[in-house]
């Protein structure tokens, strides 16, 4: 399978929110102002032409930023009244026996897109830790794996798969979840 090239569809680093955003959904620009508001520095690779709906396809936006973007995963149990969202390294295999021991629920599994969107207002392919700005009755856990928490930078999705963003994950840890109100649970996934 071959990839478009980085001059192929035109991807380049823009700092913040610089440049044109006329014609972005609502919930993309919902995260600039946040960042914002915030006064996170963060760094934008738009690449409309790439839907990085595949972790495939992030690698190549991975290269643009210099950082990995994390795998970020909708969970729930079985009866659907206990929802998650995974964050993980990229290239680490998930399990759910590892997880569902580790937050004490049995039988995770994916998350049905209806939850993603009524609580995170996301879709399937853009999942994001900034989707959980849209969460206002916290229904969502934050699950981080331990081995993200020492990375100095941090990608992830703006809300839409066309964009990626990257910020100092100290960022993330101590201005941006906190100023949502949300402590994260850190988990140890070996992936085994």
């Amino acid at each position: 399978m071959s990839f478009m090239s980085e001059s192929d569809c035109s991807i380049r680093l823009l700092r913040g929110s610089e440049g044109n955003l006329s014609g972005r959904e609502e919930r993309e620009l919902r995260c600039y102002r946040m960042l914002d508001e915030l006064k996170i520095q963060y760094e934008r690779a738009d690449h409309p032409m790439l839907e990085a709906a595949s972790m495939q396809i992030c690698e190549q936006v991975d290269e643009i930023l210099d950082v990995r973007i994390s795998k970020n995963l909708f969970l729930c149990n079985r009866q659907e009244t206990q929802f998650y969202l995974l964050v993980m390294p990229a290239d680490k295999p998930f399990k759910t026996r590892e997880l569902s021991r580790q937050v004490n629920s049995s039988r995770l599994s994916f998350a049905p897109e209806k939850y993603l969107i009524e609580f995170l207002d996301l879709h399937a392919g853009s999942v994001s830790v900034l989707g959980l700005m849209n969460d206002h009755d916290h229904r969502v856990h934050l699950l981080i794996d331990e081995d993200l928490k020492e990375q100095p930078m941090f990608a992830c999705h703006p809300c839409v798969n066309t964009t990626s963003l990257r910020f100092a994950m100290k960022d993330l840890l101590n201005v941006i979840l906190p100023y949502l109100g949300i402590e994260p649970e850190f988990v140890q996934l070996k992936g085994i």
